[in-house]
């Protein structure tokens, strides 16, 4: 699975963005996908996963409510809401594809086989 993000950009504290992660390859529909963020000094971590059905998400507590994830198997995409946007969601948004469909351990790096190349997301305040 190769993963392209896009959707970055600069945006004003309140507003939204919408991320994008495009995959290719025929077990996409299969795979688990997240998006995880990393902020200049600090380790990547865990915003949002969303099983291979899209029957199961969860959220960062830092980001719940304010950004949802949706995909769409049979265009192999999986988008980012993000809403009420604040100056701490400053970012690289990385999305990330696991070999299975479903984890208790989702909210790991380590569970992730395939990375985009990430997507800048700057909140001014």
């Amino acid at each position: 699975v190769q993963l392209q993000a896009s959707g970055g950009g600069l945006v004003q504290a309140g507003g939204s963005l919408r991320l994008s992660c495009a995959a290719s390859g025929r077990t996409f529909s299969s795979s688990a996908m997240a998006w995880f963020r990393q902020a200049p000094g600090k380790e990547r971590e865990f915003v949002v996963f969303i099983s291979w059905g899209g029957g199961s998400t969860d959220y960062a507590d830092s980001v719940k409510g304010r950004f949802t994830i949706s995909r769409d198997n049979a265009k192999n995409t999986v988008s980012l809401q993000m809403n009420s946007l604040k100056p701490e969601d400053t970012a690289v948004y990385y999305c990330a594809a696991s070999r299975r469909g479903y984890s208790r351990n989702y909210f790991s790096i380590h569970e992730y086989d395939y990375w985009g190349q990430g997507t800048q997301v700057t909140v001014s305040s």
